[in-house]
């Protein structure tokens, strides 16, 4: 099973990782905090220090189209955020 789907990287999650070291990732949405913590640790190579998880419900949006209303959803998804103990840090940017 794949525990990391991807990581998020947005102005928000950088600021802080710059600040806190808290790192956010989606996640499998059968996945627990104790396997999210040893696959961050697996895959790069860092010691974790806390786990938070967030089930993410997709919202219903609607648009206005020539042909009528457009009703859709938007997926929903588990969000982890890792906090990584002193020291350490993960570069998203290394194999680019």
């Amino acid at each position: 099973m794949e525990i990391l789907i991807k990581p998020i990287i947005t102005e928000k999650m950088t600021s802080l990782a710059e600040k806190l070291n808290r790192y956010g990732f989606i996640v499998d949405k059968s996945a627990n905090k104790i396997q999210i913590k040893k696959a961050v640790e697996a895959a790069y190579g860092v010691k974790v220090d806390s786990v938070n998880t967030q089930q993410y419900v997709g919202k219903v949006k609607s648009r206005n189209t020539t042909r009528g209303l457009a009703i859709g959803r938007v997926n929903r998804s588990k969000r982890a955020f890792v906090t990584l103990k002193q020291g350490e840090t993960i570069d998203f940017y290394a194999n680019i």
